[in-house]
Parts: C-alpha cells; sequence; structure tokens
C-alpha cells in the first residue's frame, strides 16, 4: 500500500532533530501500528507540490499546520481544490487537525476559531459512529491536541463520528473515502510537550491542565490503526 503525505507545514528547526518533521511522525505512528510495509511518498502541498495523478497513492493523509483553513493563502486555496478533486474521484483521504478543517472548508462546511480557545493535552472523544475500518472498535478514544480553530459547521455530504466537550466535531467521515479527526494520532508525548513549553506565555493556564494531562494514557496506536485500515478499504 502506497500513502501520499499532503504536507501542509514543518516542525519547527529547533524540534527537528529529536522529533523528526510531520512525515516522519507519521511513518512511526502507523508504522507502530502494523503498517510496516506500507511505502509513502510527501508532497509539500506549501510549494504547489502535487500527485500528477490521484490515483499515485492508495489514499493520503493532510497534515496539520499552523496557518488556519481560512488563511487567505494562494497554497491553501490550491489544496481545497485538490481536496475536491479527491472527494470527486473518491480517493481515499485522511484529514488530521488543519487537514479535518481543511476537508470540512473545502466541500462546504465551515471552520472558526474555536470559542474556548487553545485546545492543547490530551482530551478524550465519543465514538457516535462506528465505521467498518474501526477495528478494534472503542467507544472513547483519547488524543493529544493543539488546536485553536474548529469546525463549526459541517458539509451537507459529512457525518460526524466524534464528538467531545471541547470539540463537537472531533472526527467527520465523507461517503466511505474521506476520514478526518481533531486531534494529533502522529504526535508522541514529548513533542506535545515540547509544544506547550513552547507556547507557554499563549496558553496562560491552560499551560498547566495540557501538562497535567500528559499523564493520562492514549490512543495513537487504535487511530492510526484506524487509518491503516480506511485507506487500505477495510
Amino acid at each position: 500500500m502506497k500513502v501520499g503525505i499532503l504536507k501542509a507545514d514543518s516542525v519547527l528547526d529547533r524540534f527537528q532533530p529529536e522529533f523528526g518533521d510531520y512525515p516522519d511522525m507519521f511513518r512511526a505512528a502507523l508504522g507502530a501500528a502494523g503498517g510496516e510495509g506500507v511505502t509513502y511518498r510527501t508532497y509539500d502541498v506549501v510549494a504547489g507540490v502535487y500527485p500528477g495523478r490521484p490515483d499515485e497513492c492508495d489514499g493520503y493523509i493532510i497534515t496539520g499546520s499552523k496557518l488556519s483553513v481560512y488563511d487567505d493563502e494562494p497554497w491553501i486555496h490550491a489544496l481545497e481544490d485538490y481536496v475536491r478533486l479527491l472527494d470527486d474521484t473518491e480517493t481515499k483521504t485522511v484529514g488530521i487537525c488543519f487537514g479535518h478543517q481543511m476537508v470540512a472548508q473545502a466541500l462546504g462546511g465551515k471552520t472558526e476559531p474555536a470559542p474556548g480557545g487553545w485546545c492543547v493535552g490530551v482530551h478524550e472523544a465519543r465514538i457516535v459512529e462506528s465505521i467498518a475500518a474501526f477495528d478494534p472498535p472503542r467507544e472513547r478514544v483519547r488524543l493529544l491536541s493543539s488546536h485553536r480553530d474548529q469546525v463549526s459547521r459541517l458539509p451537507d455530504r459529512a457525518r460526524v463520528i466524534a464528538v467531545s466537550d471541547d470539540c463537537p466535531v472531533s472526527g467527520m467521515a465523507v461517503g466511505d473515502h474521506m476520514l478526518t479527526f481533531q486531534g494529533h494520532p502522529e504526535f508522541c508525548k514529548g513533542y506535545s510537550r515540547a509544544l506547550l513549553e513552547y507556547r507557554k506565555d499563549i496558553l496562560a493556564e491552560k499551560y498547566v491542565r495540557g501538562v497535567s494531562s500528559l499523564a493520562e494514557s492514549t490512543d495513537e496506536t487504535i487511530v492510526s490503526r484506524w487509518m491503516l485500515g480506511f485507506i487500505a478499504g477495510r
């Protein structure tokens, strides 16, 4: 199976020696979830690099980004167009954080700043629709979070698959070909802690809650397994 990574940002240089870049994180997370034989190709969409054809890979992952999907940037508009192409061709697509919000916006939904501001650390979401790829099934999953925007209106054809107290659209599906999550299954706790330290001043009291939450267990391996199964067509 070949997975394309639509890279919408880069990890800060100061963190890359220890944690790698976003494609490295996804390769590690999916590899730990049983994807040892998967091959990957990275497309730097910020630089305008895209697959020649959607079927160049079996499926795609849209990464997170420090920018917002509603920012007026040419590369963001181009990515919106490409998401619509992936939808039109019913190509398997997984969106994470910014990628989750991008799928919503590109298909007619809306993303806005979250009323509660930054959402950081470990957060639990309730699974309200369990699709075939969710094997093993779970009623709830905990993932590391780092976002201040959220999907506020679904696209017409989208279904909510996960909800949380902080983020009403924590997961979403479109048909049988698009699956998105607000949380970060690719993050490790070390990287999450580094981000919390980096943003300590702007997070204020949320910094303390975020750091404390890192003692909780997380389900990145389960969600990564779901992603693999989804792209594989299970």
